[in-house]
């Protein structure tokens, strides 16, 4: 069970590894023909290693267990609205690019929040607070 728990673990610490780690493989494995379907593909693996680091961050500096829910919560609300604008729009929601569309935005979102997450957490860390 650690075999397959520890890399898990890196991989949501380090979230930009799996994201390399991905598009290099695929990059290489389709001899290096299609740029932008290697690095859509590293988007959607690395965003679930973005969003369990990110909850996990919320909740080490806010001292809660409600970051995973709360993402969870955003990802359903941006799902609604992007599905209430495709319904007014096309009079139909088409769901697999609504799931796209809210799964990339979870990756923008949630990298940005890594990003400032980590900053805030290492500054109490690097002050002695």
């Amino acid at each position: 069970m650690n075999i397959l728990l520890a890399p898990f673990i890196f991989f949501s610490v380090v979230p930009i590894v799996p994201f390399l780690l991905v598009y290099m493989i695929h990059y290489i494995w389709n001899g290096k023909r299609n740029r932008r379907k290697s690095l859509l593909l590293a988007v959607d693996v690395t965003t679930v290693f973005l969003i369990l680091s990110v909850s996990a961050l919320f909740n080490q500096i806010f001292a809660s267990g409600f970051g995973f829910y709360l993402i969870m919560l955003l990802l359903l609300i941006i799902g609604g609205l992007i599905g209430g604008a495709q319904n007014r729009m096309k009079g139909q929601v088409d769901v697999k690019r609504l799931v796209r569309a809210v799964w990339r935005l979870a990756f923008l979102g949630a990298g940005f929040a890594y990003i400032v997450f980590v900053i805030i957490g290492f500054f109490p860390y690097i002050l002695g607070v």
